[in-house]
């Protein structure tokens, strides 16, 4: 902290989208940006070297969900886990994998025949998720899910990424630490902070500490996920202290 303090010119600010700018919400087509969620990067854009946006969600959706970030300065958003990338307007993306679709056809037939009618599918183009947060018991219905959703993803040429009572199929070669870490190198970045909530930012963590860069990891609280908590340098109460912590370092920049 004290070394983007010192030199915000260098500094990325990395963070996830949902659970981090956004809150979790049981269906995931429904979850919506906190409010002010826009606002703090803007402000917090016009002293750091770069804001970056890394999710699992399709860039087209995290800015549907959160339609204010459009207008935030120099903000660049890594979609699919980095497979996507938005920036000034613009998307950019290779040709969406062939497993994907496949996968997807046989989801229906597969959750069918383990009896599981109360988990949900999200088809996100370049993956496809299985949240069973709706379901009378979710982790009992995550536990079930994990072998049979490994041996189609294997089957398909794809990975399987578990979350906070989701499990996504996508293609390898890609996660949020690649991703940061790719990011960083291009900005030729002097220090790094990443926030994020879940389970697939674990890569991201390891991508501040293994960048050599002065760096914070930032776990946007949650008792579901303790494995993240235990890996971060300090964490925030959610988006509300994702905001306010973005707002704080705003303030100190202004102060300095």
């Amino acid at each position: 902290m004290e070394a983007i303090l010192k030199d915000p010119s260098g500094a990325v600010i990395g963070l996830d989208f949902d659970g981090t700018l956004s809150p979790i919400v049981p269906d995931p087509a429904s979850a919506k940006i906190h409010p002010a969620a826009p606002d703090a990067p803007a402000e917090l854009g016009a002293h750091v070297g770069a804001v970056v946006i890394v999710t699992g969600r399709p860039v087209a959706t995290a800015l549907e969900l959160g339609p204010g970030l459009t207008g935030v300065p120099g903000l660049v958003v890594l979609g699919h886990y980095g497979f996507e990338r938005w920036e000034d307007g613009r998307v950019s993306a290779p040709p969406p994998p062939p497993g994907v679709p496949r996968a997807a056809a046989e989801l229906p037939l597969l959750l069918d025949s383990l009896g599981l009618h109360d988990v949900s599918i999200e088809d996100k183009g370049r993956a496809v998720a299985v949240h069973t947060r709706r379901a009378p018991d979710p982790e009992g219905a995550f536990a079930a899910l994990r072998e049979p959703l490994a041996a189609l993803a294997a089957k398909h040429g794809l990975v399987i990424e578990p979350g906070r009572m989701v499990l996504e199929l996508r293609p390898p070669g890609m996660d949020k630490g690649h991703a940061l870490g790719l990011f960083l190198a291009e900005r030729d970045a002097r220090s790094v902070m990443f926030v994020g909530d879940d389970l697939g930012d674990l890569a991201a963590f390891e991508a501040v500490r293994a960048s050599g860069l002065p760096g914070v990891t930032v776990c946007s609280g949650s008792a579901e996920v303790t494995a993240l908590a235990e890996r971060a340098d300090t964490g925030a109460d959610g988006p509300d202290g994702v905001v306010a912590l973005l707002r704080e370092l705003t303030t100190a920049f202004s102060r300095s």
